[in-house]
C-alpha cells in the first residue's frame, strides 16, 4: 500500500497506471551505466517516477566540456567522479528512493555483479565496444536493456528483452569507428526521455515497447522515423538463447 506521501508525490502519473504501477516502481532496481548526457536525462526521469532503487555506473569524472549536456552535474562538481556526483543530485530530486554510485566503468569483469540485482539496464553509454560488452551480458543474465545514442541533433533509442527481441549485436554487429560526436544536451534529453518511458512502461506493463524497433530522432527536421530490426540467427551474443 502506498503510503499519503507517495500518493501525494506520485498523484499525477497515479493516473496513468494506478496505485499498483507505482508500487511496481517503488520496487525496481534500475541499474543506469553512463552517466553522462543520456544518463543524467535517464537518471532524472527514472528517479522523479520513483523507481525505488536506482545504481549508477561510471569511471570517468566530470570536466567542463561535459556541462552543456550532462545535467546531473554543475561547475562545483568538476574533477569528481561522475557516479558520485550523479547519485548525489538524485537524491537531491527524490530522497525517498535508494541511490548507489559505482564510481567504475563497466567491463567484463564487475557487468555480472552490477546486473545480478537490477530489473532492467539502461544504456548511457558513448561507445559501441562498452555497449556489446553491456549487451552481452544483459542478454546471458536475462535483463532487460534500453539502449539510447545520440550524435548531435539526432539519436536512436530501442528495447531489448532477452529471448524475444534482436539484441544490439543484431542491428549493429560490428563497431562503427570510435569519435568523439558533436553532443547537444537537447537531443540527450529527447533519447534519454524515451529510454525512460519506456523502462516506466515496462515496469508497469503500460504501452507498447521499442521492441524489434529502433527509433531515429532526426532533431534538424524535427522527426521520428522507426525501422523494424529483426533477428540475426548467427549473432554470436544471442543465438544460444533462441536454440
Amino acid at each position: 500500500m502506498l503510503s499519503l506521501a507517495d500518493e501525494k508525490r506520485y498523484e499525477r502519473q497515479i493516473r496513468l497506471f494506478g496505485a499498483e504501477g507505482q508500487k511496481r516502481l517503488a520496487g525496481a532496481t534500475a541499474l543506469v551505466v553512463g552517466a553522462g548526457g543520456l544518463g543524467s536525462s535517464v537518471s532524472t526521469y527514472l528517479a522523479v517516477a520513483g523507481v525505488g532503487r536506482m545504481v549508477v555506473a561510471d569511471g570517468d569524472v566530470v570536466e567542463v566540456s561535459n556541462l552543456n549536456r550532462q545535467i546531473l552535474h554543475g561547475a562545483r562538481d568538476i574533477g569528481r567522479p561522475k557516479a558520485v556526483s550523479a547519485a548525489e543530485t538524485i537524491r537531491g530530486l527524490n530522497p525517498e528512493i535508494e541511490v548507489e554510485a559505482v564510481a567504475l566503468f563497466a567491463d567484463e569483469d564487475n557487468l555480472a555483479g552490477l546486473l545480478g540485482e537490477a530489473d532492467l539496464v539502461v544504456d548511457a553509454l558513448d561507445s559501441f565496444s562498452a555497449r556489446h560488452l553491456l549487451n552481452r551480458a544483459a542478454i546471458a543474465m536475462d535483463v532487460p536493456l534500453f539502449h539510447g545514442a545520440v550524435s548531435g541533433f539526432d539519436g536512436q533509442a530501442t528495447t531489448i528483452i532477452p529471448e524475444k527481441t534482436p539484441c544490439l549485436r543484431c542491428i549493429f554487429p560490428t563497431f562503427p569507428p570510435k569519435e568523439t560526436s558533436p553532443a547537444l544536451g537537447a537531443t540527450c534529453g529527447v533519447i534519454g526521455s524515451i529510454q525512460a518511458s519506456e523502462a516506466i512502461k515496462y515496469l508497469t506493463g503500460k504501452g507498447e515497447l521499442l521492441a524489434g524497433r529502433l527509433l531515429i530522432w532526426d532533431g534538424l527536421r524535427g522527426r521520428c522515423d522507426e525501422i523494424s530490426i529483426e533477428r540475426n540467427p548467427a549473432c554470436p551474443d544471442c543465438e544460444e538463447k533462441f536454440k
